[in-house]
């Protein structure tokens, strides 16, 4: 790579035009990082913001090695892009952070928690199955939790087994099944690591799910864990990318049991829904962190400025069409809080549209504004 990472002679392309690359270049603008991207339409979050907008597939081969192989480094906004391509481009010379071949693994759960099972990285119970006909094996070990090997995202491709009756609705694919864990919180940790092995993680982070919706309904940090908790889980996120050898942000999600034994869940490498919140909560923003970490920078520093609470802006039910913001202004009145919208130009039912942050010294109130938040804006059309 050449020393000069900004301006007009280094070009940094992101695959993915979505929120997570929309504010990857909010942040890249502040250090004159010019940010290339690729996606299906130029009506993404992406489109109208990055530097150069390239119309393409991210999933084909030949849209991928044409779009990536004049650039200096190629990174991800989501991990499902076509790892043979980014392959390819590293033979060309280019870099690819993450690598493609960590890709290739989180792609596919069931690669990923044979390496946790091969690295001692705690981790459910699991079996691999071909298909549905498989399922009737582990009767005994009801209930479980169902998940496609390849595909899953935001809670989808993935589901609960509870009883017999629930076979018939199982996925029929290659697929994982895991122990149900009993678990009293669910935490996320973001972790980053560059190429010279530095490694920062920011401060755990407790995650609320929409028990309905299987996403991130609010998110909360500081997380109300123990200083030893806290440790833990940190080192053990910094052993799970170090590990992987992974360059760039990784958020490692984990279940805290009643034993408070820490098991992890799923890892993603990239930015993560998990750490909006750190744009207005934390001194470096978890961009700019993977921004820093895929450029070989020094990593910022992750600590707390404020605690603070995130809420998903989530679109309505019965609502698809040009979105329109019902109750933005409301929250513009009120002061430490934070909107920020995806600029996505239609909305559909349960469709991530934008979040907001709050932020207060003490985190209850926050809590108690960040329900006034979710009752005051609705995104409907």
């Amino acid at each position: 790579m050449k020393n000069k990472w900004y301006g007009e002679s280094f070009k940094l392309g992101v695959l993915g035009g979505g929120q997570l690359g929309r504010m990857l270049i909010q942040s890249a603008m502040n250090y004159d990082v010019h940010v290339y991207v690729m996606d299906s339409s130029i009506t993404a979050p992406c489109g109208r913001l990055a530097y150069e907008f390239v119309e393409g597939n991210i999933l084909s081969f030949d849209d991928v090695v044409a779009f990536g192989k004049d650039k200096d480094v190629v990174t991800v906004e989501i991990e499902h892009v076509n790892v043979d391509a980014l392959e390819e481009l590293e033979k060309q010379g280019v870099k690819v952070f993450p690598q493609p071949h960590i890709l290739r693994l989180i792609q596919d759960k069931g690669l990923q928690k044979n390496f946790y099972k091969e690295n001692n990285i705690p981790t459910a119970p699991f079996h691999l199955i071909d298909d549905q006909s498989e399922i009737a094996q582990y009767t005994d070990q009801l209930p479980f939790v169902q998940k496609m090997r390849k595909g899953g995202y935001d809670g989808k491709g993935v589901m609960t087994i509870k009883t017999i009756a629930d076979f018939d609705q199982s996925f029929n694919g290659p697929s994982l099944i895991e122990k149900k864990i009993n678990f009293k919180k669910e935490l996320s940790v973001l972790v980053a690591r560059n190429e010279h092995g530095e490694i920062k993680t920011f401060p755990v982070v407790e995650c609320e799910f929409s028990k309905t919706l299987n996403l991130v309904e609010f998110l909360f940090s500081p997380a109300n864990i123990s200083a030893a908790i806290e440790k833990s889980a940190t080192e053990l996120a910094e052993k799970v990318i170090t590990d992987l050898g992974l360059v760039g942000l990784l958020a490692v999600e984990l279940f805290l049991t009643q034993e408070d034994e820490l098991l992890v869940n799923e890892v993603a490498p990239r930015t993560h829904n998990s750490g909006h919140h750190t744009v207005e909560c934390n001194f470096t923003s978890q961009f700019e962190q993977h921004l820093r970490s895929i450029l070989g920078l020094p990593l910022g520093d992750t600590g707390i400025k404020r605690p603070g609470v995130m809420v998903n802006l989530l679109g309505e039910e019965g609502y698809t069409g040009p979105a329109v913001y019902d109750g933005i202004e409301k929250l513009m009145e009120m002061s430490e809080v934070y909107v920020h919208l995806y600029g996505k130009e239609e909305t559909k039912p349960n469709r991530k549209m934008g979040h907001v942050t709050i932020t207060n010294d003490d985190l209850n109130e926050a809590k108690r504004v960040a329900r006034i938040v979710q009752e005051s804006i609705k995104v409907i059309s």
